[in-house]
């Protein structure tokens, strides 16, 4: 497992085949709708689609764009949706139209929707219409020129469809208001759609086909370009990793994280959609007993989730008498996996948890634990095709395992770059192609990869990376903040939690006034769980403030 060329210990993966079998995303979905059409894909709310329906819909949906828009192959379409079978549907047809999918959060607040579309020059948009509001806020300060506005029920038969979306927006009144004069519904599309012709766009392996974006250590979220050979490639090496245990077509695969998120999108968007099974789509895994009572009878045989969910879901005396005797793959990623919640849940399920590591720049995943062999405490071996290794501070190889350093990763799941960032693209991917990570590892004698700290400052919440910068930004505005810092301290619920160190010029200004203020410019977990007024924060010389002084502070105190 372990190679000294250059007595420099380095970490492979077994050799990545099947490769060449596919020429784009595009390929992989047609290939799997023809060879399980009537196979059920995407379940969500009580009504399923099948594979068949998915390519019947997704090609309205292409033959709309290519019809009555004036997107060319390569433009962007953001796609801002929760959980909803609208997602597929969405990200295949803009795919089959020779497009580039920019997913996007449902829950971003204004001003993170308004960086996210102008940086992505995003000229179209599917949004559900809960968060249409927002966007028309926003929208003069953007490229977008064409707007598709979908309620939640969407592709649910009458009368479902007009009760569930009657509630959302008469009785719950989750939708406000908005005008959008240029809008047109997703359903008018796809019956528009219908009625046209279209003709799947040939991409390349190396043509784009997602912007993902992810937090940087400094400023705003930035895109990482992530092409169809990225993604292919991270599909199979999931089948590589994961598919010995799962059989073709036969599985149910329960998906409470959100699929905007690479780590959904590549597993269940691609992988299992790849191999055709059906992949249960939660939309709101934060309403836990709606969420058990959703999988009540399912025979659900995988489930996809994190540390928090895990957690909160044992917690629960519903979910415990949920029967189990199916389950046999739970997989856990985003964020670090205790070993309290991973006995937890054995014990609750009978189902063992394998923990794997990714990042949005490796579309996402890197490593992943052996389900006949997992190792708690580890984020297991590197995936097919794949190879790991560790630099010191300086950037020279790290020359003996066990020892730590910062992970660098390089593999055909490695990005193209930061989009229109050529200077933060050569700080992370170097001359060799090794993306590093700012993980602090250590590769063990037995070919496992353990993390055992962060190199960046970057805060991860929920399996959500939280960048300080930003957080601080929003502080900074506030006309009663002198200075502010921004750190992860440890917290039982999401594993880490935003503590924000605030020196202030009026002595009235009380933590939850700033946590409000917080809320109007974040998006909710990024804002700070707690808050600490000081008379002055640590520095270095040079004046910049030493957040892991603050840090390792907190933690000591703990």
């Amino acid at each position: 497992m372990s190679e000294h060329a250059s007595t420099t210990p380095i970490l492979r993966g077994p050799a990545l085949e099947g490769l060449d079998q596919y020429s784009s995303v595009t390929d992989v979905f047609h290939q799997a709708v023809k060879r399980f059409a009537h196979n059920p894909a995407f379940s969500c709310m009580g009504k399923t689609i099948t594979f068949a329906d998915l390519d019947r819909l997704s090609a309205d949906f292409a033959a709309w764009l290519q019809h009555e828009t004036n997107l060319v192959p390569g433009d962007r379409i953001a796609i801002q949706l929760p959980n909803v079978l609208q997602f597929p549907v969405a990200v295949f047809g803009a795919l089959r139209a020779g497009l580039v999918v920019v997913n996007t959060n449902p829950l971003y607040t204004e001003r993170e929707m308004a960086h996210q579309f102008k940086d992505s020059n995003a000229k179209a948009i599917l949004i559900l219409a809960n968060m249409a509001d927002k966007l028309e806020k926003v929208i003069d300060k953007t490229d977008i020129k064409h707007v598709v506005v979908t309620q939640l029920a969407d592709l649910h038969d009458v009368p479902k469809r007009w009760l569930i979306n009657a509630v959302v927006k008469h009785v719950k009144k989750m939708v406000p208001a908005y005008s959008l004069p240029s809008a047109v519904s997703f359903r008018d599309v796809l019956k528009k759609g219908a009625s046209l012709s279209h003709n799947d766009v040939h991409r390349t392996m190396d043509d784009l086909a997602a912007l993902q974006y992810t937090g940087g250590t400094t400023g705003m979220p930035k895109g990482a370009m992530l092409t169809h050979c990225n993604l292919v490639a991270n599909m199979l090496q999931a089948r590589t990793a994961i598919g010995e245990h799962l059989t073709d077509g036969e599985e149910l695969v329960v998906a409470p994280l959100p699929v905007y998120h690479i780590y959904t999108f590549t597993v269940n968007c691609l992988f299992l959609m790849e191999t055709g099974n059906h992949s249960l789509l939660i939309t709101n895994p934060r309403d836990l007993p709606s969420f058990v009572k959703e999988l009540k009878g399912l025979p659900f045989t995988g489930f996809i989730g994190l540390n928090t969910l895990f957690n909160a879901l044992c917690n629960r005396d519903d979910f415990k008498q949920l029967d189990f005797s199916k389950l046999k793959l739970t997989i856990s990623g985003g964020m670090a996996l205790t070993k309290a919640a991973a006995q937890r849940w054995e014990e609750t399920t009978g189902c063992p948890i394998a923990e794997g590591y990714g990042l949005t720049e490796t579309s996402p995943i890197v490593s992943f634990n052996p389900t006949n062999a997992i190792q708690l405490g580890t984020i297991g071996k590197p995936v097919a095709g794949t190879a790991v290794k560790v630099v010191d501070a300086d950037g020279n190889d790290v020359m003996a395992l066990g020892e730590p350093g910062e992970l660098c990763v390089q593999g055909p799941q490695v990005m193209k770059g930061y989009w229109q960032r050529e200077d933060e693209t050569r700080n992370s991917i170097d001359e060799d192609g090794w993306f590093h990570t700012g993980d602090i590892a250590v590769l063990q004698e037995d070919g496992y990869i353990k993390i055992v700290d962060r190199k960046k400052d970057m805060i991860l919440v929920s399996g959500f990376n939280v960048y300080p910068n930003e957080v601080e930004d929003v502080v900074a505005a506030h006309p009663d903040i002198l200075e502010a810092a921004a750190v992860g301290v440890p917290d039982e619920d999401s594993g880490e939690a935003i503590k924000l160190f605030v020196v202030s010029k009026n002595s009235e200004l009380d933590a939850e006034t700033l946590r409000k203020w917080c809320k109007k410019e974040l998006t909710g977990y990024k804002v700070p769980k707690f808050v600490e007024f000081r008379d002055e924060l640590p520095k270095t010389n040079v004046g910049k403030v030493l957040r892991r002084q603050l840090r390792d502070q907190e933690t000591n105190d703990a």
